[in-house]
């Protein structure tokens, strides 16, 4: 699925099954991707999970398992184990415990809520940060 704006790719979602059903939610049980686009057509941000979920009554996407998201302008990477991006809002995020690595820098904490470029973040409980050690990241 693709989805532009004045003939501009902004996001793309793909994944190997999906299943759909009567009620409009749709499940890709054999995991998801979400590449996101700059305004110019860039790719700025991927965001991949074991298990994708669309939820038509919220319209919200959630993903589980193993929850890579990695942000490629900034050099900025994500990982949890559940997310949920609330498309109308352009909003990311989760209670779940997540690791976040910036550039050189890891971060721990629990709970997270982002732009859906994952370009601005916030991490609501920080458990504790700590500068990379060579060849260490996420």
């Amino acid at each position: 699925m693709v989805q532009s704006d004045s003939a501009i790719v902004r996001s793309e979602i793909t994944a190997a099954k999906q299943l759909e059903f009567l009620d409009g939610n749709i499940e890709f049980p054999e995991g998801i991707e979400i590449k996101f686009y700059t305004k110019e057509g860039q790719l700025e941000t991927t965001m991949r999970a074991d298990r994708g979920y669309f939820i038509q009554s919220e319209n919200l996407y959630r993903g589980e398992g193993d929850v890579q998201i990695q942000n490629l302008l900034k050099d900025q990477k994500l990982q949890t184990e559940e997310i949920f991006w609330d498309q109308p809002r352009k909003k990311i995020y989760t209670d779940k415990f997540v690791t976040i690595q910036e550039r050189q820098t890891l971060f721990n904490g629990t709970g997270m809520e982002a732009d859906d470029s994952f370009s601005e973040y916030t991490l609501k409980q920080v458990r504790d940060s700590r500068t990379l050690l060579p060849g260490e990241g996420i």
